[in-house]
């Protein structure tokens, strides 16, 4: 039988909380942490956690839906830790480190609270389909939310590869080349279109209010927070680099966020997270 833990919805859900809890906890050593590596290794472990506890009850589609987020949080991972000690992110980590200073007492507390169980929403559809598969249901939505995944995954992990290179022989410069000729934000984006492929994935295993609730908030929090941070890293490239007639230009024929739309700027949004 199926752990008890792995019962879906308040054992899994609340193991799925104390584990996001306990990882995301680095937050209290340095205020961003929540929101970067807690971030990542929260949705890392949950995909290590949660199949092993139904190991044996799911089909291969599943079992790539967990792979994929495994492979989401590893790679986003250990791509915030070794930024930490590039050069060309000195700035902004210093930067970083002195706003987490004006955050203390109850605020740091419910930022905890609150990003942990932000955290399990965004997993939840691979808890979801888990569930629904250990009881014999076939998901038939899987590889089409998996494609999706792959691709998100894909460019996200690309334009980050892309753009650590041109910093590193470049860091003064605003990054332009493969992807960030398309948009400015494709890593954003790329992050955009994974949660909604891993959203997609579980459709045929949402079987209730509750379900389609508890799915939702995870993506449409992370939808906003991603639009949030596209407009925050628009001001901040503004600032730096908003003098040069070559980033100007850049901006002009670029859109911020999304390919094809011609939506150059966030700066007027207000709906938003972050």
């Amino acid at each position: 039988m199926v752990s008890s833990l792995a019962s879906y919805p308040i054992p899994a859900l609340a193991l799925a909380f104390a584990l996001s809890l306990a990882i995301s906890a680095l937050g209290f050593r340095r205020v961003d942490w929540f929101v970067s590596t807690g971030y990542a290794f929260s949705i890392a472990a949950q995909a290590v956690i949660f199949p092993l506890l139904h190991w044996g009850r799911f089909d291969l589609w599943a079992g790539l839906q967990s792979a994929m987020l495994l492979a989401y949080g590893l790679r986003l991972g250990t791509y915030l830790v070794s930024r930490e000690g590039s050069p060309s992110f000195a700035r902004e980590l210093q930067a970083s480190k002195e706003r987490g200073l004006h955050i203390k007492g109850w605020l740091k507390l419910t930022i905890w609270v609150a990003v942990a169980a932000l955290y399990v929403t965004m997993y939840a559809p691979a808890l979801i389909t888990l569930a629904a598969q250990s009881t014999g249901n076939v998901v038939a939505t899987l590889p089409y939310g998996i494609a999706i995944m792959l691709g998100g995954l894909g460019i996200e992990a690309m334009s980050d590869w892309q753009k650590s290179r041109f910093k590193a022989a470049s860091p003064a410069a605003f990054c332009n080349v493969g992807l960030f000729r398309i948009v400015r934000c494709p890593n954003y984006f790329g992050e955009m279109v994974f949660w909604a492929g891993a959203w997609i994935s579980a459709i045929a295993a949402y079987s209730n209010a509750f379900d389609w609730l508890l799915s939702l908030v995870g993506l449409v929090c992370i939808q906003l927070i991603m639009l949030g941070a596209a407009r925050r890293l628009e001001s901040k490239q503004d600032e730096r680099y908003g003098s040069d007639p070559s980033y100007r230009a850049y901006v002009s024929r670029t859109p911020i966020l999304f390919p094809l739309l011609p939506i150059h700027s966030l700066k007027n949004l207000r709906v938003y997270l972050g």
